[in-house]
């Protein structure tokens, strides 16, 4: 195989890695009705005047299915622990006891269930835009490479089972988020 098309060709599979990445990452943010320290990920924490991640201020356990504890470095850090909860707009209402942040994570409701199918959903299918995408880059840049057609053929051929099997590995991955968020 040419060296510019086998290019070509990893460029596009890292592309779709960062995609599948990507998707893996933000199905992670949304919950399932179970406890998880993920939940709490993208809360942002003011540490001495920058914004910092929770999980670099405090340790993040789940004792059980249902709570969630915070335990700050610094018991100073409580109140800011507990404005940036709030301020991550998550649904939890943290209550503080002086050592440590408990959040009580409420079981879904049906309706909540299914908003959270769809927005799983939404990401699956952003992330099938981004395979596609990288697909239509790779076709384009095979189509420029000065290589016979024969070796272009074969080179999008290749980018299509590729793009169609990061597809399929895409709707698996939504296919046990949704049964994850619908089990009660």
């Amino acid at each position: 195989m040419n060296e510019d098309i086998k290019f070509i060709i990893d460029t596009a599979k890292e592309s779709m890695d960062a995609a599948m990445t990507h998707l893996t990452k933000q199905l992670t943010n949304i919950r399932a009705g179970k406890a998880s320290p993920a939940m709490l990920g993208s809360v942002m924490v003011d540490y001495y005047g920058s914004q910092t991640p929770l999980s670099q201020v405090a340790n993040v356990n789940t004792p059980d299915g249902r709570t969630i504890t915070v335990q700050p470095w610094e018991k100073n850090m409580l109140q800011e622990i507990e404005r940036g909860i709030m301020l991550a707009n998550l649904g939890f209402n943290p209550m503080n006891n002086g050592d440590f942040i408990i959040i009580n994570v409420p079981p879904l409701t049906e309706e909540r269930r299914r908003n959270l199918a769809k927005q799983a959903k939404v990401e699956a299918e952003d992330a099938k835009i981004s395979v596609r995408s990288a697909r239509k880059d790779a076709n384009h840049d095979i189509k420029d490479s000065d290589v016979s057609e024969d070796l272009q053929k074969n080179a999008e051929l290749d980018i299509q089972k590729l793009t169609d099997a990061y597809v399929k590995k895409i709707d698996e991955t939504l296919d046990i988020k949704e049964k994850e968020i619908m089990t009660v």
